[in-house]
């Protein structure tokens, strides 16, 4: 599950995509528009632009705005950036690995195998779907290039 801090990385991620090229958008326009705290916006963009995703600028005409094209920004990245890792278990991860607690050895472990797997298909896919693809509003199946 993808938590809250996340799901609004993407809100307002997907939102600066959208004004892509039009200049700086303002905190407030993104918090309103995507319901998204203020205060809870401004940590979640300072960690972003940390990472090099967005920009800003300060004063009366700033605000943000992406520093890739949307095109390059994937949604495995933004999951990555905010959570750390695609795996569902520590033991399944490749960036933040750790044997999981009481639980068998990783051999012994029967779930192991299938949490890999399901981490390399979940990356796949996430990996695939960026900022500037369309998601169709009427349609519960995903649009996937």
């Amino acid at each position: 599950m993808l938590s809250q801090r996340t799901r609004y990385a993407i809100r307002a991620l997907l939102h600066l995509a959208d004004r892509h090229g039009e200049g700086p958008v303002q905190l407030t326009e993104i918090a309103a528009k995507q319901n998204i705290p203020p205060k809870f916006l401004t940590v979640i963009l300072s960690e972003i632009g940390r990472a090099g995703l967005v920009e800003t600028q300060r004063g009366r005409d700033g605000g943000y705005w992406l520093a890739r094209d949307p095109r390059e920004i994937s949604y495995g990245d933004i999951i990555r950036l905010t959570r750390g890792s695609l795996a569902l278990v520590p033991c399944a991860s490749r960036l933040a690995y750790q044997p999981c607690e009481n639980c068998v050895t990783q051999e012994e472990c029967r779930v192991h195998w299938v949490m890999l797997k399901l981490r390399d298909e979940t990356a796949r896919i996430l990996d695939q779907v960026t900022l500037a693809d369309p998601a169709p509003v009427d349609s519960v199946e995903p649009v996937l290039p």
